[in-house]
């Protein structure tokens, strides 16, 4: 692992399970994740995904690509434009430092509409025992 080192692209499709399952997973029961009628009458055109759940697949694109030994330490994102059923979100990454067993990943996540999310992971990879 080296600055600069690009990470392989992820493809998640988003679909309304996800969205459902992820907010349900992490007690999140706003009716924007889960009702479509709901989610349109506040302004959107169909449910949407919640943060904690691109929390975790962000989580899970770092420590997919460096293995079983990462330690996820700090996940720093901001959300942009929402994730609707039928897309497809498409993470990408670049190691922006390292040191020691320390590193940090900037996080890009596209769909259809632009950035969905955008942050900085940081992490280590333990000791193999």
């Amino acid at each position: 692992m080296r600055t600069g080192d690009e990470l392989p692209p992820l493809e998640i499709p988003v679909t309304r399970t996800l969205i459902v399952a992820g907010a349900i997973a992490s007690r999140d029961y706003q009716d924007v994740h889960h009702d479509p009628e709901s989610a349109r009458h506040k302004g959107s055109p169909d449910i949407f995904m919640n943060i904690l759940t691109t929390n975790g697949l962000v989580g899970r694109y770092v420590t997919d690509h460096f293995g079983p030994r990462t330690v996820l330490k700090k996940v720093a994102i901001r959300l942009g434009a929402p994730n609707y059923p039928g897309d497809t979100m498409v993470l990408s990454g670049r190691v922006e430092t390292v040191q020691g067993d320390t590193a940090t990943v900037r996080i890009v996540g596209t769909n259809a509409i632009g950035d969905h999310v955008t942050g900085i992971v940081t992490f280590c990879l333990r000791d193999a025992e």
